[in-house]
């Protein structure tokens, strides 16, 4: 129920993230990763560190370590373990190296070292001018720390080097918007569509109207992108029909997809949150279970926390609160989950 666009910018990689490199040799190392990618993270450094003593690749081994430290929480720890991995690098820069840095720069993030965060992307750019990630990523920690010239800066930059990148102008609306600039966020929207739209998808039409509060342009081209399929179109489609007042045609839209395309945990959340707007908690909560059921949804942690809105909506306090005390031991960062608790526990 949170939009977190800033923390969601900086889920960032180079494509080799959870992969099992080196199977055979490195056996430890992998049956790691895999232990990360199931969320064991203590599991996770019991392997690693049993794959340093068998001598297996120490770079691996300290990447490693840094994404299960990261998965604890344990940022300051993630950041040594990012920068040893980086100590072992021959000289020559790769994409390992790239993808390390990613990491600790959200590692630095996490503990609220936006300018060292910023000086990881600084190297980045230094060695790969047309590095978007890296302007993109620069660019939220500038709006974080309120500098809206450094912020601007690297979104224009980022703009420049694809300004068909749609996805991206979103995401920076997004990033300002969340900080307090949404009307600058929304200045690089409409530059999009007042450039021409003749290039553009109906969904990406659709998508941009919607975010420039254009909801019945919004709907028209949502309409025409549902029937060129894909679930993307149909999820906006029906948030334009719940902010124009329909949440009975929204939650028909949203039916209507899942009733003829395989499970879709976005979706199923969806569709869960308008119910919860229309005070059906039960069918809510039947939503954001059978998102939860679907194998790496992708989104586990805000299923989980809807599934307990949906029991506190219910009044099953009792239940809220023990899901919650599971929530908190696989996501103890939550701060707000952790106020709620204690509220919980005393119903």
């Amino acid at each position: 129920m949170r939009k977190r666009y800033g923390a969601a910018a900086l889920a960032v990689t180079l494509g080799v993230l959870l992969g099992g490199c080196g199977v055979g040799k490195n056996e430890n190392y992998s049956a790691g990763m895999e232990a990360v990618a199931a969320l064991e993270y203590d599991n996770a450094i019991a392997l690693f560190t049993a794959a340093r003593e068998a001598g297996e690749n120490e770079r691996l081994i300290s990447r490693g370590e840094g994404l299960a430290y990261m998965g604890k929480t344990m940022y300051a720890e993630a950041a040594q373990a990012f920068e040893t991995a980086l100590s072992y690098s021959d000289g020559r820069v790769n994409n390992m190296d790239y993808d390390i840095n990613y990491y600790l720069a959200t590692a630095y993030y996490k503990q609220g070292e936006l300018n060292r965060a910023i000086d990881v992307y600084n190297a980045i750019i230094a060695l790969r001018r047309e590095e978007k990630d890296a302007y993109y990523l620069r660019g939220v920690m500038y709006a974080e720390q309120g500098n809206l010239d450094m912020a601007k800066a690297d979104f224009d930059r980022l703009v420049s080097i694809d300004k068909n990148d749609y996805d991206k102008l979103i995401n920076i609306y997004g990033v300002l918007d969340e900080n307090g600039y949404k009307e600058t966020g929304q200045q690089y929207l409409q530059t999009a569509m007042d450039a021409g739209t003749k290039g553009m998808t109906n969904y990406e039409k659709g998508r941009i109207c919607y975010y420039l509060e254009d909801y019945e342009n919004a709907r028209t081209y949502l309409e025409k992108a549902r029937e060129e399929g894909g679930y993307e179109a149909a999820l906006f489609l029906g948030k334009t029909y719940e902010i124009l007042g329909d949440l009975n045609y929204a939650i028909s839209v949203y039916n209507s997809y899942l009733e003829n395309e395989e499970p879709n945990a976005r979706m199923l959340n969806q569709l869960g949150l308008c119910k919860m707007r229309a005070e059906d908690y039960a069918g809510a909560l039947t939503a954001f279970q059978s998102a939860i059921n679907i194998e790496d949804n992708g989104m586990m942690q805000t299923l989980k926390m809807n599934e307990i809105v949906a029991y506190e909506r219910l009044g099953q306090y009792e239940e809220a609160a023990s899901r919650m005390s599971s929530y908190l031991s696989s996501y103890p960062d939550d701060e707000a989950a952790k106020r709620e608790y204690e509220f919980l526990k005393t119903r």
